[in-house]
């Protein structure tokens, strides 16, 4: 019996019988003209599975790895720019653990991003980078020149305040068109960024500020929320008396209000950046310089300093942004994120190597209407978005009527990431966002390696949740317990990694020992990445969750992505979360929290329902022991439901780390499930 997440329910579409069925085939026009077609008949490459196995195996007649030969290739593909050039492309004596890559070269991020592109010679000088929106309406517009004198402003603060090559900066702001100069500012002095989510708390900012030891910290005075006023400025003075460290606090004047002030340690925005020189040498830097510490989410135990380099954090965003999506000059980009979550920097660098224009936006998903996103792909004709499944099964709940009156056409590519999806909720995203016409480029990766493991093209085929395949340049495999590779289709296993990667992180920001536990420890020279993962007959691969999250039920496993999956299968269930609880007969049982979709009514049938249903997608041992109905479930700010805390809430446990979570107030409502 396959465990297999996207089971589908009827009717969706009339035209869909079978889960297995390819939605989308690529036109004749993107078979011929996309990125990824261009490059494989430069090198006269036939099919996707020839390019595969040259970006990641041994090829014939070529005097390099496939590894090697390919992430060279990229750098002249790409229009990468080195200052000096580098002397091999990657060199791993010590193992896969820790490989250089691009050795001896030197580079930054900073001049491939904003510098080139400003160039008075440069056709990009005057296009625009950046498109912002508050949620209050304002609406403001950066052209790469702008962005060039900006950044070259703050690198020129931050020298001022005794910035040099391998000190910590922290962004603990809102999301405004700034925090791209301040990013790209600490690139340019060799500083190394380290990005905070503006909704954390004071406990989880001062740890990432005290581990980080930054010395200096751009902070904004608040943002705007739901329609209120977010104040940031008092929890960053917090945060800044318990970790210690920070000399230096820049704040940016988003909301006009009267907040604490320190007159020796505290500057505003305005008056540091007006008075700098708009001219700044960007410096050059080894590959393996530091660009930015990107902290894990810290929904599991402590945060995880993540440690990324300029040449790798530079080559595997411009990837993924050219092959995977395709990328175009015209392209307005548009990715539902944070600056302190890595698709923050992901979609700023990705697009701004090739001088793209990014969408950034301030506040909620669904103020002050539903139709929030709907109303600004249109009336800034976005043509691609990118959205966790979590967030489209919130915006499903609330009708396909706030669709109606919007131009979407615009669209030409979706995205997504973050978690599993189910298959109404990729279906609806697929059939009413894009209209039944464009490919969901369902990604993952993570933090670790700011980019991704797999990763569709949109010249392949796709069937309903799948992320298609192994991205090009990454050797990924599914092995079993043993590590061995799985050859049955359809077989779940362990996503893993079997070699390097540039942008991987070569170790934690605490040392080695946490970072070859953590991903290195399960198999012999393999990264070992979490997740449950399958490849059915067809070549498509699929995930089913975190491997660390599986339930024993009566001597059989199940992933609660599963248990979830069988319960959103069902016409009443918008939403689910699966946890565990011991049991003196099966071991362990399964608890379900359901969000019900809109109209529906609670009932003591319909929670009998909702459990025979289980027992008759899994197996009747993965029946729910109980079936709990609640309004929300907590969530990371990138849309990721925290089973953690749902399984300490039942088992009346304390939570521990909340600062990762966007609505903690969703904790009384799993307290209180009915």
């Amino acid at each position: 019996m396959v465990l297999f997440i996207c089971s589908h329910r009827e009717p969706m579409t009339e035209t869909l019988e079978d889960i297995d069925q390819v939605v989308y085939e690529p036109s004749t026009e993107v078979l011929e003209t996309s990125n990824v077609a261009r490059f494989m008949t430069k090198h006269g490459i036939e099919s996707f599975e020839e390019l595969y196995e040259r970006s990641t195996t041994e090829i014939d007649g070529v005097d390099a790895s496939g590894l090697a030969w390919f992430w060279d290739e990229l750098v002249e593909h790409l229009g990468l720019e080195f200052y000096e050039d580098y002397d091999e492309v990657l060199d791993d004596p010590d193992g896969p653990q820790f490989t250089d890559w691009y050795v001896g070269g030197k580079l930054n991020i900073a001049h491939n991003v904003v510098d080139r592109h400003a160039h008075p010679d440069s056709p990009t000088r005057n296009r625009v980078a950046s498109i912002w929106e508050g949620e209050d309406g304002e609406v403001r517009e950066l052209t790469y020149h702008e962005l060039h004198r900006q950044t070259n402003r703050v690198a020129n603060a931050l020298e001022e305040r005794g910035i040099e090559t391998g000190d910590t900066v922290g962004l603990y702001m809102p999301m405004v068109p700034e925090v791209t100069a301040i990013l790209y500012g600490c690139f340019k002095v060799g500083a190394i960024a380290v990005p905070i989510f503006s909704g954390f708390g004071v406990d989880a900012t001062a740890t990432r500020i005290e581990d980080a030891e930054c010395s200096v910290l751009f902070t904004g005075d608040g943002f705007y929320r739901r329609g209120d006023e977010i104040i940031l400025k008092e929890a960053a003075d917090d945060a800044i008396a318990e970790a210690g460290h920070v000399e230096h606090t820049i704040v940016y004047d988003r909301l006009g209000v009267d907040v604490p002030w320190d007159d020796e340690r505290d500057e505003w925005w305005d008056d540091v950046i007006a008075s700098q020189d708009d001219r700044y040498e960007t410096k050059s830097l080894p590959s393996d310089a530091e660009s930015m510490l990107l902290y894990s989410s810290g929904t599991t135990g402590k945060p995880k300093g993540i440690v990324h380099t300029h040449a790798g954090g530079l080559v595997q965003t411009a990837k993924e942004l050219y092959f995977s999506f395709d990328h175009r000059p015209s392209d307005r980009f548009f990715w539902v994120s944070d600056i302190g979550w890595m698709m923050g920097p992901w979609m700023l660098i990705g697009n701004h190597v090739f001088g793209g224009t990014i969408f950034m936006y301030e506040g909620a998903p669904d103020y002050p209407n539903p139709d929030r996103f709907w109303e600004m792909i249109d009336r800034h004709s976005l043509s691609v978005f990118g959205i966790s499944p979590t967030a489209i099964r919130a915006l499903q709940k609330h009708g396909d009527e706030w669709l109606e009156g919007h131009d979407l056409s615009t669209l030409r590519l979706l995205g997504s990431t973050g978690e599993p999806w189910d298959p109404e909720s990729w279906l609806w995203f697929y059939e009413n966002v894009g209209n039944g016409e464009i490919p969901i480029m369902n990604i993952s990766g993570g933090t670790e390696i700011f980019g991704c493991f797999l990763q569709p093209l949109p010249v392949l085929s796709l069937k309903p949740c799948t992320l298609g395949g192994p991205a090009l340049g990454m050797d990924i495999d599914i092995v079993d317990a043993r590590g061995e590779s799985i050859v049955d289709t359809n077989e779940q296993g362990y996503l893993v990694a079997r070699s390097s990667a540039p942008s991987m992180t070569r170790s934690l920001w605490s040392g080695d020992e946490r970072y070859l536990e953590e991903y290195w420890g399960r198999f012999e020279d393999m990264w070992d990445h979490g997740d449950w993962a399958q490849k059915d007959e067809d070549g498509f691969w699929f995930l089913h969750g975190r491997s660390d999250d599986v339930l024993n039920v009566a001597g059989r496993k199940v992933g609660p992505a599963e248990v979830e999956g069988a319960l959103i299968d069902h016409d009443a269930v918008n939403a689910a979360a699966a946890v565990g609880a011991a049991d003196e007969t099966k071991g362990t049982a399964v608890i379900a929290y359901v969000i019900l979709e809109h109209g529906v009514e609670e009932s003591e049938d319909l929670r009998a329902e909702l459990r025979e249903h289980v027992g008759e997608e899994l197996g009747k041992p993965f029946k729910p022991r109980e079936v709990l109905f609640v309004d929300e479930f907590p969530k990371t700010q990138s849309g990721k439901i925290v089973r953690r805390l749902i399984q300490s809430v039942y088992d009346g446990e304390e939570m521990g780390d909340l600062s990762s979570i966007e609505n903690p107030d969703a904790l009384a409502d799993i307290d209180e499930a009915r």
